[in-house]
């Protein structure tokens, strides 16, 4: 099924139409920093980017009148945020809780528009190893792509529902029996880490999970969205002086963004085989890995079936309880670094200075996508 959210909607399909027959962009806004049509994008080889990928590759950001070169591709987290910070890049996916670790910390005027997608992650472990459950971790060495992200919040929230201590060591040291030692690796880099028994497990991203499956014959031994409901993972992030001073880019971005998640809901097979290497290329794996990640329907593997999730899936709104919720969390969670800044955050204030949903709401009215109104309880079942 070839789903365009916006193909009933005569005034998108004439400027459709006009594009295709020029041959040439919506008239640009000028040269000058103040009115910019042209934006960067950078991104990881992961599937959370896919929104901002697959609008790229469906020319909905040229259909918008904006002018962007294919996104640039990098390989850890780190090295995003350091492009982000230093001007590389002006639109990326980002791990939802280095926001709040930007802004709050180190007064970086970060400001995150809207979610990219739920869900979209999982922990992995060794096919042979006697790793089932959270009480399986004691005495294990497991990675996370980033102290500040989803994936070590919600490992350390299983962890500790065990009675066991998330601890960061050196991967030399002696553990004690309740402990789990964690280390930072870049997604890329965790399959072939399990592979050569550097470590047990790791919690990241998609497709790595589905590549060690179905490449290593590993074994997922919980889905992220099966212990948080359709939580965010990453969201997408631009500078607040982009906001200020190029307000019409910024929603036209965010328009084109908003699109590419609803045709993502309904070509997943599609979607898969565009990212793919067989496709367009952004992701450096295969499409029939990518179709793992995008159809599987996950009907023996989830502790809570009645939660109907997918393994990715896609809804823009940013949900002020889930950002509440991982302010808390934070709190609670073990990282490397001060982590002071937080004591004094309130949730609820902290979310209203960090988020401005207006251009995703404007998005969300012309084009849908979620239904009115905007409110939800955030469910977290470890089991």
């Amino acid at each position: 099924m070839d789903f365009d959210p916006l193909c009933k909607k005569r005034r998108f399909f004439l400027k459709s139409a006009a594009l295709g027959l020029s041959g040439m962009l919506l008239p640009s806004l000028g040269n000058s920093r103040l009115k910019k049509s042209s934006l960067s994008i950078g991104y990881l080889p992961v599937t959370d980017a896919a929104p901002l990928l697959i609008a790229h590759a469906l020319g909905y950001f040229s259909q918008e009148g904006l002018v962007i070169d294919k996104p640039v591709m990098v390989r850890s987290w780190k090295v995003l945020t350091e492009s982000f910070l230093t001007g590389k890049f002006d639109l990326t996916h980002m791990l939802f809780p280095i926001p709040i670790w930007m802004r709050f910390k180190h007064n970086i005027p970060v400001k995150v528009l809207a979610w990219n997608h739920t869900n979209g992650s999982a922990i992995t472990v060794r096919g042979d190893s006697d790793i089932k459950s959270f009480n399986n971790l004691k005495g294990k060495q497991m990675a996370v792509p980033s102290w500040y992200s989803m994936h070590n919040l919600i490992l350390q929230l299983g962890i500790k529902t065990q009675g066991l201590r998330p601890v960061i060591k050196p991967q030399s040291s002696k553990l004690e029996k309740d402990e789990v030692n964690l280390f930072i690796l870049s997604p890329p880099e965790m399959p072939t880490a399990l592979l050569g028994g550097k470590i047990d497990g790791f919690i990241v991203a998609e497709p790595f999970n589905a590549l060690a499956q179905l490449k290593l014959k590993a074994r997922i031994m919980r889905f992220s969205g099966d212990i948080w409901k359709d939580h965010p993972c990453c969201v997408i992030v631009c500078n607040e002086d982009l906001v200020s001073r190029d307000s019409s880019s910024v929603q036209k971005a965010i328009n084109a963004i908003v699109r590419a998640q609803l045709w993502c809901t309904y070509n997943p097979k599609e979607a898969a085989y565009l990212l793919s290497r067989d496709g367009k290329g952004y992701l450096p794996v295969s499409q029939k890995v990518l179709e793992q990640v995008f159809s599987d329907p996950l009907k023996n593997d989830l502790k809570h079936p009645e939660w109907d999730i997918k393994r990715i899936g896609f809804q823009p709104y940013p949900f002020p309880s889930a950002t509440e919720f991982i302010i808390k969390q934070m709190k609670e969670t073990v990282v490397e670094g001060n982590i002071d800044f937080l004591d004094k955050l309130n949730p609820t204030a902290a979310t209203e200075e960090l988020v401005d949903d207006s251009f995703v709401l404007k998005a969300i009215d012309e084009i849908g996508g979620i239904k009115k109104p905007f409110l939800r309880k955030e469910v977290v079942e470890i089991n």
